[in-house]
């Protein structure tokens, strides 16, 4: 009786072991593959990436000194995600939407160094006439649709762009990014739910760097895998290294050949890293320095395509001539900053609202 009985469990297990995978019940974009890119591709996303970096370097400095208030958010180590994402763009169509960490993804979508810089010192010369500061910029002309202080608020407002894109029938996506924090917020959720009902031309990027405002993913969140929280929407996810820009490159292939194909919106999450506070207000005492040390150490995105390049062929000084080339475009879009002139008062009552009353 007990052969007979260790006879069935044996059989039992073998039949389960032998089952195939269950079948998924909704279609699912493929995996995507790391971008092939040549030399002069590489290149140009070295030369992109290190603009965003020396750019948010010497933002840090100017806010020391007291040239930009207010608050301000670097984005030093993220630069991956925005030139991953943006350079697969169309500009003439596609819009892009993000929160208030918005430098690097002004600049990846080719907006002039100078009008940024100018609109952190809050200069008339800047994109939002120096009203906007670094947390509210805006450029319709660039498809560039902000720059939002309030976390999250920025998802249903790409997610209205993405209906405009539909119903126009421009061909346009819409590119909205928020944070692993903004993650948690209920209108996140609703904008998912609707983009899901009307197949809009949408792609939601979570960037997440770990930390929200100071407090770590896994402690804030119960999914902290972020990629499936479109799931219970039936919208597809995907993980994907932040810190690798071919590799933020291959996924933005995959998703905009997903939505240009009419199946409606994809969740990318994008994992990442800041090496900076939340803000330049923020002391970060809740991560070590030994970890942000060992993260730059074996994970930074620009020593990563340094590394690529080299393998290519290219010697250090094409490299450090480069970096010589973007130092002086840094020094000449703060030059043209500080020596600017301020709004004039009556700029305060422009652009209040879009008719005149």
């Amino acid at each position: 009786m007990a052969k007979a009985a260790s006879s069935k469990r044996a059989s039992t297990k073998k039949d389960a072991t032998a089952a195939p995978p269950p079948t998924p019940n909704r279609p699912r974009p493929p995996e995507p593959k790391r971008h092939k890119a040549d030399k002069a591709e590489m290149l140009e996303y070295y030369r992109q990436m290190l603009l965003i970096r020396r750019f948010e370097e010497r933002a840090g400095q100017l806010y020391g000194l007291g040239l930009i208030g207010g608050f301000c958010h670097l984005y030093i180590g993220q630069e991956a995600v925005a030139i991953g994402l943006q350079t697969a763009l169309d500009p003439d169509k596609d819009s892009v939407i993000t929160g208030y960490r918005d430098h690097g993804h002004m600049l990846a979508y080719g907006i002039d160094p100078k009008i940024i810089m100018a609109e952190l010192t809050g200069r008339e010369a800047g994109i939002s006439k120096g009203k906007g500061g670094s947390m509210h910029m805006f450029s319709v002309e660039h498809k560039f649709y902000g720059g939002h202080g309030i976390v999250g608020a920025q998802v249903p407002l790409g997610t209205g762009l993405a209906f405009k894109h539909k119903y126009d029938g421009d061909g346009g996506v819409c590119l909205a990014y928020f944070g692993d924090g903004a993650a948690n917020q209920g209108q996140v959720y609703e904008a998912f739910n609707m983009a899901s009902l009307w197949k809009l031309p949408i792609i939601f990027v979570i960037e997440n760097n770990q930390y929200a405002m100071g407090t770590s993913v896994n402690r804030s969140s119960a999914e902290d895998q972020l990629y499936k929280r479109g799931e219970s929407f039936r919208i597809p996810g995907l993980q994907i290294d932040g810190m690798d820009v071919l590799a933020v490159r291959g996924a933005a292939t995959t998703a905009l050949e997903w939505v240009r194909g009419g199946n409606g919106p994809i969740l990318l999450e994008l994992k990442t890293y800041r090496y900076r506070g939340h803000s330049m207000s923020d002391p970060a005492k809740y991560r070590s320095r030994d970890e942000v040390q060992a993260v730059r150490d074996k994970s930074d995105p620009i020593e990563a395509i340094k590394r690529e390049l080299e393998k290519a062929g290219v010697s250090e000084d094409e490299l450090k001539e480069i970096d010589k080339d973007i130092r002086q475009i840094v020094v000449e879009a703060a030059d043209f900053a500080e020596q600017s002139p301020e709004p004039d008062p009556s700029e305060l009552y422009t652009d209040v609202l879009v008719e005149s009353y």
